[in-house]
């Protein structure tokens, strides 16, 4: 079963930011990783990553309209994008929000999510395991 994993902005500089708070691992390395745990469990994941609100946009409403499941890490649309919350709310497929740092340990700002109201779950603070506790909780949704 194909599932989208969809990442926002930044997260294709993984190895330049801060490695206490986002790990070693690299963008590349990370899609790896995905791909792998999701293999692991039966699906085809098409991990993607973009900078650009209605580029996430559009992918959520492909997911909507092949009703495919969603792992997201909305990164920095999580705080104020509710054009992705609206299109993330077309989706009847689980959407499962993630994030590799625990927002609420770090600055206020971060505190908010607007993309949470919407999504099935929502795992974070555990670096690229919020990703594999995603695909876990996704394999138990759907089977």
């Amino acid at each position: 079963m194909k599932i989208l994993v969809l990442n926002g902005p930044n997260l294709a500089r993984l190895d330049l930011r801060d490695s206490s708070i986002y790990g070693s691992m690299t963008f590349p390395d990370l899609i790896t990783f995905i791909t792998a745990e999701a293999a692991e469990l039966g699906f085809n994941a098409d991990v993607r990553q973009t900078d650009s609100e209605s580029q996430m946009i559009q992918w959520l409403h492909e997911a909507a309209d092949s009703q495919l499941p969603v792992v997201i890490n909305p990164a920095a649309f999580t705080h104020y994008s509710y054009a992705i919350r609206d299109a993330a709310e077309l989706v009847k497929s689980p959407v499962i929000e993630v994030h590799l740092s625990n927002p609420l340990a770090r600055e206020e700002f971060r505190h908010t999510s607007v993309i949470s109201g919407i999504a099935t779950g929502t795992i974070a603070g555990f670096g690229p395991d919020s990703y594999r506790l995603a695909l876990l909780a996704l394999a138990r949704l759907i089977k």
